[in-house]
């Protein structure tokens, strides 16, 4: 659409509708998301890697406008959310919450203040790479053979985003980034962590999966996984089934606990879906699937189902207050500028 809303009819099954009736990558709208019994929806607000280094923060502006703009066109069966509490008013109201991510490091320029800017704005989760290195952190490609990590893991400047994010109470989502990212971002962060949309790596050995080793330090920190539903980060190939997923969940709760599992399938970012998952009103079949094995109880599937992240994002908002109340300053650090991959910018030195 071109970011052009006016003939947008979200409030319609899409799957009538083309273009989308007949695409691969489409699984969402609201007819389908109340089907699914959907309470809170995070979007991202993604541009692509090839914006790193241009115009990456005016377009990733440009998604979160998106984002507000059609959640107040369809209020209130949608209303904007930025904390837990906004989470908890919503769904005792039987409105459906609109929470903004932002996929991708490189959509901040290498600047803490428009990391600041972006929280100011709604934004409560930054997935720290997507598919590209960032000057400050290394993405899950570094992990794959033949490659090498150009980092290490996390910069200097790299740590100093994560401290500020917990300075500020936005989520550190580590889906997209490599093994070593994992460490640094664990190490350093005094908040929980989130994976958005991952799947456990012991069962399909895709490097955007998560490692045994690191679920036992998400335990630790108290973050959680939310299990992706893409077909090849379930299998490793391109079909598979609710049975599929739910192993993943399986896996993820026997490694790091109840308490560290969540969902986040990645509709609209996927084109390979499992059978009996096809989109967002298929979520009573995996809490069927997950009831047939015999091993959730009612309280297990609350937290699966959301409680898990409520408390993670509870968790955000305590370390910001502790923040708040030692009086601790926005962190001012600067990226070191690197040959040939700076932003372009004035010559003005501020």
């Amino acid at each position: 659409m071109h970011n052009k809303l006016r003939n947008f009819k979200f409030d319609t099954d899409l799957r009538e509708v083309s273009p989308w009736s007949t695409s691969a990558w489409s699984h969402t709208d609201l007819v389908r998301l109340e089907r699914g019994h959907v309470a809170a929806q995070f979007w991202a607000a993604y541009v692509p890697c090839d914006s790193q280094h241009k115009d990456a923060v005016q377009l990733t502006l440009e998604q979160i406008d998106v984002i507000r703009r059609f959640t107040e066109w369809y209020h209130p069966r949608l209303v904007l959310c930025t904390s837990s509490e906004d989470i908890k008013s919503a769904h005792k109201k039987h409105h459906m919450c609109s929470l903004i991510g932002v996929e991708g490091g490189h959509s901040l320029a290498g600047s803490l203040a428009v990391l600041r800017t972006l929280y100011h704005v709604g934004v409560r989760y930054l997935t720290l790479t997507s598919t590209c290195n960032t000057p400050w952190a290394d993405c899950s490609h570094v992990d794959m053979p033949g490659k090498k990590p150009e980092h290490g893991g996390l910069t200097n400047f790299g740590k100093a985003v994560i401290k500020e994010m917990n300075r500020l109470g936005m989520i550190v989502d580590l889906s997209h980034v490599s093994t070593g990212t994992m460490r640094d971002a664990l190490e350093v962060s005094k908040a929980p962590v989130i994976f958005s949309h991952s799947s456990a790596h012991a069962l399909c050995n895709s490097t955007r999966n998560v490692p045994d080793e690191t679920l036992r330090k998400l335990a630790l920190n108290g973050g959680i996984v939310m299990v992706n539903f893409y077909s090849l980060f379930l299998t490793c190939r391109d079909t598979s089934t609710v049975a599929d997923a739910v192993a993943h969940i399986n896996h993820i709760r026997e490694i790091a606990g109840v308490d560290n599992v969540g969902l986040g399938a990645g509709y609209d970012g996927i084109n390979y879906v499992p059978q009996g998952l096809e989109d967002v009103s298929s979520y009573p079949n995996l809490f069927a699937e997950l009831i047939g094995t015999g091993k959730w109880t009612a309280d297990d599937l609350r937290k699966l189902a959301g409680l898990n992240f409520l408390r993670v994002m509870q968790h955000v908002e305590k370390i910001r207050d502790e923040f708040k109340r030692a009086n601790v300053p926005p962190y001012e650090d600067v990226m070191p500028r690197q040959k040939g991959t700076n932003n372009c910018t004035s010559q003005a030195n501020y």
